[in-house]
């Protein structure tokens, strides 16, 4: 703060320290100074340097207020110490963290540490951290910050396979706020990120992969055999360490191995299924080629199981099994005589291999007396004999038998055993009271009275002792219901009549019993059988019988009756029979079996409809006992009806007839029946199959006795009667549902009805000669009507003429009503008028019934005219003057030049010229005959014909005047025209020099091509009029030195008019200059006394350029040096050609400065030098461009109007008109010049 000035004496500033807050808003107060004077004066206040900018004082109150923002952290020499105000947002060192983290660090560690600055001071410069977010979110717990410090510690655990292996925290950091001038705290913060790696280390151990592993090999299988695969992985997936494998543990050690690197398990020795057992189980291992995070090799294990699969490599053997089972091959028992039933030898027969089939088999004398139990066994079985013949087990005749047992491999035979038996027979009491027969056939009426005998039987006992003393009974209890015997005599009677019914039960079986001292029981058995009595009707099986038969087919229907009776007796024999009825004929049954069948086919359409193929039979069943027994049984039998009949048509075939064009026209019916019964077969529908192509429908309907089909043509189609088809077959089909078809031909004729327009047959062009006058028909029109009935008339629709390219109406032709062309008599074919005519015709059906009666489209014939030679050669006229300079003149030079054109076409229009006279007509005006000094050379240019007049030697520079050349144009058809051409002589005393200062720049401006020019250029002409006359350079230059003609040439560039050097014999100079200065003068005077003596003052002299170009183009001689010369100009072409007198004159051509725009490469050539040259070119679009100074006109039109200055003032002398050039077809091909 700077010192405070006063007025009075020194006041006192009280306090000189304040505190301002550097967020107070500029222009609010900061506080108050204060001050005090002693001698009361009012203060007055001010600022002064340094830092005084900040702040404003109200020099009255002393008030300071803050003037500019304040900022506590720019030092600054201040008086004011400002307050902390929180206006920076701590800021992180770093933009992000990042850092890797191994997965087993510890919990609690340390990760990081993060450190943001704030530039403010107190609380608001005290900075505070939080973790806002952490991604992903599982990932919250994991991490945690010291707020104080910003050190990033582990929370939680990592894990590099079950957690994520990425994680991104989104660190905040804060200050604890501040506030000043405001009431508010504001709190300032900032991020920074820090992403996490979390690295895998090896803290896992490896885990197998497809458990459980079971596998299978065969015993025997050979060394190396691969048996299964195992395969474990490294759980650390980041660190995916190499797998060792190993066997750890067998139940057959050394019997299998395991490949080290890949897990193969193999054979490692010869495997015995019988010694080893069925499975061998295996601990494999696989271990880490690298130790883990605990400096170890982490391993793990895995069982494995392997089946041995059996193979019959073992044959069966035999066993005595006590406390244990030894091998053994001889064996005995004993049997008491006479006795059945197993015989124990202490037998055991056992296969070794897993699966085995054995067969046991007896030999020996004695093997039949005995079986061996079981025959056949799957596994280790006991073996023991049976009795098989006790009879032969007699002690009295045998005591000892020797039988072998044989064990057989059913799957492998060769594997055999064999086993020696001893069996010892052992005395008894064998004798027991028999009969004499082992079975008694006994028979009794059913239902005889009690007590009736049966028969008597006693049976006998050997032994001694028994004799008398046997006793009987009946077994089993039951029988005694039916039946008794007497204990001692063994007589066997009825006990019950009523219980003895043979329907209930026809035969009893029961055991006679003797026996005798001892107890020893003798039996036999007894067969009672009950004879029948018919006392039973027969019996049918079921109430009614109910059989679906196809008709048409065959059907057996078996009656099945019982009788109770005895079925060896009559009374139990049943007849079957049909008892009579309206369809019973059509049936018959087998009496003795009951077969019930249909005689013949059966046909329902045959049975009344109203049955609705039902027919009931009455069959009878009855015995044949004495007194018949009978029963009956109703049989309905359902005929179903089949597809046997296909649909009839009610007749062979159809005729009709429709009209044409009649969209859904009805044409006809056809009518149908299928006989069958039902609706499933009879029912029919119609199609067309055949001959309708799309033109007919036929629809099915119901009538009163089978179907009816209407045929209609088909709504979308018009029948023609003018097409192909004027008659159809239709193949119509009727089908039943199964598709029985029948078919009927059904003819329909298509009637005409006069419905078509006409139409025009192609016709060809037609050729006409010009100028005929023939009456016939040259062409005709050719129309057609599909309709068999027309009338066909032709009306001219327009006629058009193609004349000069372009058709416009004519009526050069007639076109009668049948369609003929002729000729219009009043009219001449000129075939160089108009080439062709074109026709259009309609023609029209005076008979059309319906619809329009005209041809949709016109006709057209086209009919040329043919060309014939009925036209001379026409020369085209131009009023070209023709100049030679007879020094210069050579044999072959070009001097002059006709265009002629012939107005018939082709061949005809060919010209040929030639020069058929030459004359001379002297300056006297006395005209001689002279010999061919000219010749014509014809050239052609598109349709015109040039002819270029050559000399054919050179000419004689004596003579004055002019040549007359007659010219003739001949065509092929010897059809000619003639001209004749005024070729003026002059000598090159008559040359003159413009000289004009224009440079190049200023004839581009005036012109439209660029003509190179030095820095003077000069022109060498020759004026001539059209009478021949020329103009010495002196006149010329008084013409042109006129005040109101020079001031506009001078400004177009011309400078000096002068007399052009003529090129002379190095002889006497002094001499010649006089001759010439006399033959000037006495040119002039001649000039100027002619036309001073000129009365015919009406006659007008015309400034012209050359127009030779047409002609002068093609030709070629042998003095032109650059091409064809332009007669009376000092330019081989026509752009920037010297004027000449009576000539049309392009200013351009007339300054000596313009091309047109399709000046040749040549011209240029020939503009960039000053040699001399002699010839010329000027096209014939030139002639026909240039600008014409001089318009002639008629007598009474006034005065000329002149385009060009040049132009102006020569025709201003001596105006006259000449007669002598008569208006004819030539320009002036080439004149003796000098080039630019």
């Amino acid at each position: 703060m700077g010192g405070i000035t006063g007025t009075n004496t020194s006041p006192e500033i009280t306090q000189s320290l304040y505190d301002v807050c550097e967020d107070t808003p500029v222009g609010n107060a900061a506080f108050t100074i204060q001050a005090s004077d002693a001698e009361g004066t009012p203060l007055t206040f001010k600022l002064t340097p340094p830092n005084f900018e900040y702040f404003r004082v109200d020099e009255n109150t002393g008030t300071v207020s803050v003037a500019r923002k304040l900022d506590r952290e720019t030092p600054a020499e201040l008086t004011i110490v400002l307050g902390e105000a929180n206006d920076n947002k701590p800021i992180f060192e770093r933009a992000s963290y990042d850092y890797s983290v191994n997965e087993n660090t510890v919990v609690g560690t340390s990760l990081f540490t993060v450190h943001a600055t704030d530039a403010d001071s107190s609380n608001a410069g005290v900075v505070v951290y939080s973790i806002d977010e952490v991604t992903p979110s599982a990932g919250n717990g994991l991490f945690s910050i010291v707020n104080t410090t910003g050190e990033v510690r582990l929370s939680g655990p990592l894990n590099y396979t079950s957690l994520s292996r990425f994680y991104q925290l989104k660190i905040k950091a804060s200050d604890l706020g501040g506030k000043c001038y405001f009431s508010e705290t504001t709190v300032l913060s900032s991020t920074a990120f820090s992403f996490i790696t979390v690295v895998d280390i090896p803290d896992l151990d490896p885990q197998f992969i497809g458990v459980p592993y079971v596998g299978g090999v065969q015993e025997n299988s050979p060394v190396d055999q691969s048996v299964l695969t195992v395969a474990a992985r490294d759980q650390d997936t980041g660190v995916n360490d190499a797998i060792i494998y190993s066997i750890e543990n067998s139940t057959a050690p050394g019997l299998f191995k395991i490949s080290r690197d890949d897990g193969i398990i193999s054979v490692m020795s010869a495997i015995d299924r019988e010694e080893i057992g069925d499975t061998v189980d295996l601990i494999v291992k696989a271990t880490e080629s690298k130790p883990n995070v605990h400096g170890e090799q982490a391993s793990t294990t895995a069982n494995v199981q392997i089946n041995i699969i059996d193979i019959n490599d073992n044959k069966p053997q035999f066993y005595k099994c006590g406390v244990q089972c030894v091998s053994a091959s001889h064996f005995t028992g004993e049997v008491i005589e006479h006795s059945l039933g197993s015989i124990p030898i202490n037998m055991t027969v056992n296969d070794p291999d897993k699966i085995s089939k054995t067969q046991l088999k007896l030999l020996g004398a004695d093997k039949d007396v005995f079986s061996v139990v079981p025959e056949y066994t799957m596994s280790e079985s006991v073996v023991q004999l049976l009795v098989k013949q006790p009879q032969k087990l007699d002690f009295e005749e045998k005591q000892q038998m020797v039988i072998e047992v044989i064990a057989i491999d059913e799957d492998e035979v060769t594997l055999r055993s064999s086993a020696t038996v001893t069996i010892n027979i052992k005395d008894s009491n064998d004798n027991s009271p028999t009969f004499p027969q082992d079975t008694y056939k006994l028979k009794v009426l059913e239902h005889s009275p009690d007590g009736t005998v049966i028969a008597n039987i006693t049976a006998k006992d050997p032994d001694t002792m028994d004799q008398g003393n046997i006793t009987y009974r009946l077994l089993p209890e039951s029988i005694l219901l039916y039946f008794d015997v007497d204990p001692h005599t063994g007589t066997v009677r009825v006990k019950n009549e009523t219980l003895l019914d043979r329907e209930v039960r026809s035969l009893f079986s029961a055991t006679l019993q003797a026996r005798d001292t001892d107890g020893k029981p003798g039996t036999t058995v007894l067969e009672i059988t009950l004879i029948d009595i018919n006392d039973q009707p027969p019996v049918i099986n079921r109430d009614s019988y109910l059989v679906f038969v196809k008709e048409g087919g065959q059907f057996e229907l078996k009656i099945e009756a019982t009788d109770a009776d005895d079925s060896d007796t009559v009374n139990s024999q049943i007849v079957f029979g049909i008892v009579p009825s309206t369809y019973s004929d059509n049936f018959t049954i087998d009496p003795n079996t009951g077969v019930l069948r249909n005689k013949g086919e059966l046909d329902r359409e045959a049975l009344d409809p109203k049955l609705n193929g039902r027919i009931e039979l009455n069959v009878t069943a009855t015995d044949k006992g004495t007194t018949p027994l009978s029963t009956m049984v109703t049989v309905i039998i359902n005929i179903e009806d089949v597809n046997d009949n296909i649909p009839q048509f009610g007749a062979s075939s159809y005729k009709f007839s429709v009209r044409e064009g009649e969209k859904g026209a009805f044409v006809g019916s056809v009518y149908a029946e299928d006989l069958d019964q039902t609706t499933d077969f009879n029912r029919i529908s119609f199609s067309i199959i055949d001959g309708s192509f799309g033109s007919f429908i036929i629809r099915t309907f119901a009538d009163e006795r089978g179907y009816r089909g209407n045929i209609t043509v088909d709504p979308d189609i018009e029948l023609d009667y003018e097409s192909a088809r004027k008659q159809f077959n239709l193949r119509v089909e009727a089908t039943d549902l199964e598709q029985k078809k029948a078919l009927v031909m059904v003819e329909v004729d298509v009637l005409d009805v006069n419905d078509e327009r006409p139409e025009f047959k192609p016709t060809g062009p037609v050729t006409v000669k010009e100028n005929t006058t023939i009456t016939d028909t040259i062409g005709s029109f050719t129309g057609h009507d599909k309709d068999g009935n027309h009338s066909l008339v032709y009306e001219l629709e327009s006629m058009k003429c193609r004349c000069n390219g372009s058709l416009t109406p004519c009526n050069n032709f007639i076109l009668d009503p049948t369609g003929e062309v002729r000729v219009n008599p009043e009219k001449t074919l000129d075939y160089e008028q108009c080439d062709e005519v074109v026709i259009e015709a309609q023609v029209v059906d005076e008979l059309t019934e319906k619809g329009e009666n005209n041809s949709v489209s016109t006709g057209k014939l086209v009919i040329n005219i043919e060309d014939i030679n009925d036209n001379a050669p026409e020369f085209i006229l131009e009023d070209s003057v023709f100049v030679v300079v007879s020094e210069s003149a050579s044999k072959g030079t070009s001097v002059a030049g006709v265009t002629a054109t012939d107005r018939d076409s082709g061949i005809n229009s060919q010209i040929e010229f030639k020069v058929t006279a030459v004359q001379f007509v002297n300056t006297n005006n006395h005209t001689n005959s002279m010999r061919m000094l000219f010749e014509a050379v014809t050239t052609q240019q598109k349709d015109i014909y040039v002819g270029i007049i050559q000399t054919t030697e050179g000419l004689d520079m004596k003579l004055k005047g002019k040549y007359l050349v007659t010219v003739s144009a001949t065509d092929t058809g010897d059809l000619s025209t003639s001209t004749v051409l005024e070729i003026f002589t002059v000598d090159e005393t008559y040359k003159v020099e413009l000289e004009f200062t224009s440079s190049e720049g200023e004839v581009e401006k005036n012109l439209n091509e660029i003509i190179r020019a030095s820095s003077n250029t000069i022109i060498v002409a020759y004026f001539v009029y059209s009478n021949g006359s020329a103009l010495t350079s002196t006149e010329v230059e008084k013409m042109l030195s006129a005040p109101e003609h020079f001031l506009e040439l001078e400004q177009l560039g011309l400078k000096n008019i002068g007399k052009a050097p003529v090129n002379e014999p190095e002889t006497d100079p002094v001499k010649y200059i006089l001759l010439g200065m006399v033959g000037g003068l006495v040119i002039v005077l001649a000039v100027l006394t002619t036309s001073l003596l000129c009365t015919r003052r009406n006659y007008r002299r015309k400034l012209k350029a050359a127009k030779a170009m047409n002609s002068a183009s093609m030709v070629t001689s042998d003095n032109q040096k650059s091409g064809p010369v332009v007669p009376g100009t000092n330019k081989y072409t026509m752009e920037g050609a010297n004027p000449v007198l009576n000539l049309n004159i392009n200013t351009a051509m007339v300054l000596g400065l313009g091309l047109d725009e399709e000046s040749s490469d040549v011209d240029k050539v020939s503009l960039n030098s000053l040699d001399c040259s002699d010839d010329m070119i000027i096209p014939e679009k030139e002639s026909k461009s240039v600008m014409h100074m001089i318009h002639e006109e008629d007598e009474d039109n006034g005065p000329p109007e002149y385009i060009e200055p040049l132009g102006a003032a020569l025709a201003q002398r001596g105006q006259k008109k000449s007669t002598d050039n008569p208006l004819m077809g030539y320009n002036n091909p080439a004149f003796s010049t000098t080039d630019l």
